[in-house]
């Protein structure tokens, strides 16, 4: 089998959003929709850090779908949207059986990866950007993080690995004992974000 995951190294992560922006690009996204964010210890604002002046620290969380083994928004799923790819393991939602109920929302145990598009998209520029496979926005409709299915398909990575100008992003085959994420995974160590809830995450933090 095959499983694609994503490790991202933070000791190496700048928070620079440029991995956020690729991911925007990359799939035209609408203006105020955001795949990918990133977390800071100090709350929702961008660059806030923790701790008291003179005190404080600041580490960045990369976050978005987390493409799990036993997801939970799929089961939620009435019409079959959300689907488990069989040979990548990404997890997607096909726009045209999507009905909008927003079940997977309220599935996912990792609030904000996924959004509801109430309104008719308003593009980010005023003009398409991106690939020409970027997957169509529609209105009532959910949407999210597809790990850009459309370039891994054809062997590429994702926008977001290949706009990460740190290199803190490693993108492949976790069920691949000698695939460059495995092998950094055995050697370093990760944490994966809430792994109590049973969902088998796909997105790990190297230690």
């Amino acid at each position: 089998m095959t499983q694609y995951a994503i490790a991202v190294d933070k000791k190496r992560c700048i928070g620079c959003w440029s991995c956020s922006v690729a991911c925007k690009l990359e799939n035209n996204l609408p203006d105020q929709v955001w795949w990918n964010t990133i977390i800071t210890d100090g709350g929702g604002a961008m660059n806030t850090p923790v701790g008291t002046y003179g005190n404080c620290s600041l580490t960045y969380t990369p976050f978005h779908c987390m493409h799990c083994s036993r997801p939970a928004c799929m089961g939620a799923c009435p019409t079959g949207a959300t689907a488990k790819d069989s040979k990548t393991g990404i997890v997607t939602i096909d726009t045209e059986k999507c009905i909008g109920c927003q079940s997977c929302i309220e599935a996912c145990p990792y609030n904000g990866v996924r959004t509801f598009v109430e309104q008719d998209p308003v593009p980010a520029l005023d003009w398409p950007v991106g690939s020409v496979d970027a997957p169509e926005h529609k209105k009532t409709t959910v949407e999210k993080c597809w790990m850009c299915y459309h370039r891994v398909s054809k062997g590429d990575v994702p926008a977001c690995v290949e706009g990460c100008p740190a290199r803190a992003r490693i993108f492949g085959d976790v069920d691949d004992p000698n695939s460059e994420i495995s092998q950094l995974i055995a050697k370093r160590g990760d944490t994966v974000l809430l792994e109590e809830a049973g969902t088998g995450p796909n997105v790990y933090y190297l230690s």
